[in-house]
Protein backbone atom coordinates (compact mmCIF):
# COMPACT_ATOMS: atom_id res chain seq x y z
CA UNK A 1 0.00 0.00 0.00
CA UNK A 2 2.99 2.39 0.98
CA UNK A 3 4.69 1.89 -2.26
CA UNK A 4 1.27 2.66 -4.31
CA UNK A 5 1.02 6.13 -2.61
CA UNK A 6 5.06 6.27 -2.88
CA UNK A 7 4.75 5.66 -6.41
CA UNK A 8 1.76 7.94 -7.42
CA UNK A 9 2.92 10.82 -5.26
CA UNK A 10 6.39 10.76 -7.03
CA UNK A 11 4.16 10.66 -10.33
CA UNK A 12 1.59 13.50 -9.73
CA UNK A 13 4.69 15.51 -8.37
CA UNK A 14 7.13 14.63 -11.55
CA UNK A 15 4.20 15.48 -13.85
CA UNK A 16 3.36 19.05 -12.37
CA UNK A 17 6.45 20.28 -12.35
CA UNK A 18 7.16 18.91 -16.24
CA UNK A 19 3.78 20.44 -16.99
CA UNK A 20 3.48 24.04 -14.32
CA UNK A 21 0.17 22.19 -14.10
CA UNK A 22 -2.19 22.92 -12.01
CA UNK A 23 -3.49 20.95 -9.26
CA UNK A 24 -6.97 20.94 -11.25
CA UNK A 25 -4.79 19.65 -14.04
CA UNK A 26 -2.73 16.69 -12.52
CA UNK A 27 -6.06 15.71 -10.73
CA UNK A 28 -8.40 15.33 -14.53
CA UNK A 29 -4.74 13.71 -16.08
CA UNK A 30 -4.49 11.02 -13.07
CA UNK A 31 -8.12 10.52 -12.74
CA UNK A 32 -8.17 11.71 -8.73
CA UNK A 33 -9.83 13.86 -6.69
CA UNK A 34 -7.95 17.59 -6.32
CA UNK A 35 -8.03 16.56 -2.60
CA UNK A 36 -5.97 13.35 -3.12
CA UNK A 37 -3.30 15.48 -5.51
CA UNK A 38 -3.13 18.06 -3.28
CA UNK A 39 -2.43 15.48 0.10
CA UNK A 40 -0.13 13.27 -2.04
CA UNK A 41 2.07 16.47 -3.28
CA UNK A 42 2.65 18.66 0.42
CA UNK A 43 1.60 15.73 2.50
CA UNK A 44 3.32 12.56 1.51
CA UNK A 45 5.68 13.93 -1.17
CA UNK A 46 7.74 15.50 1.77
CA UNK A 47 8.36 12.00 3.54
CA UNK A 48 9.52 10.41 0.51
CA UNK A 49 11.70 13.41 -1.48
CA UNK A 50 12.05 16.84 -0.06
CA UNK A 51 13.58 18.07 -3.07
CA UNK A 52 10.44 17.42 -5.33
CA UNK A 53 8.18 18.11 -2.83
CA UNK A 54 10.12 21.89 -2.60
CA UNK A 55 10.10 22.68 -6.26
CA UNK A 56 6.17 20.80 -6.55
CA UNK A 57 5.56 23.72 -3.68
CA UNK A 58 7.17 26.29 -5.96
CA UNK A 59 4.93 25.57 -8.64
CA UNK A 60 1.58 25.27 -6.79
CA UNK A 61 2.30 28.73 -4.79
CA UNK A 62 2.99 30.24 -8.88
CA UNK A 63 -0.58 28.82 -9.76
CA UNK A 64 -2.30 30.24 -6.70
CA UNK A 65 -1.18 33.53 -7.17
CA UNK A 66 -2.43 33.38 -10.62
CA UNK A 67 -5.48 32.07 -10.45
CA UNK A 68 -7.22 34.95 -10.04
CA UNK A 69 -5.75 36.06 -13.55
CA UNK A 70 -7.23 32.74 -14.77
CA UNK A 71 -10.37 33.01 -13.89
CA UNK A 72 -10.78 36.09 -15.21
CA UNK A 73 -9.37 34.80 -18.43
CA UNK A 74 -11.99 32.10 -18.76
CA UNK A 75 -15.11 34.45 -17.89
CA UNK A 76 -13.77 37.00 -20.26
CA UNK A 77 -13.50 34.00 -23.05
CA UNK A 78 -17.32 32.84 -21.99
CA UNK A 79 -19.08 36.46 -22.80
CA UNK A 80 -17.08 36.79 -25.75
CA UNK A 81 -18.36 33.61 -26.92
CA UNK A 82 -14.46 32.10 -27.90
Amino acid sequence: MHTELEERSRALGRWILENNATVRAAASHFGVSKSTVHKDVTERLEQYDRLLCRQVRQVLDINKAERHLRGGDATRKKYKGE
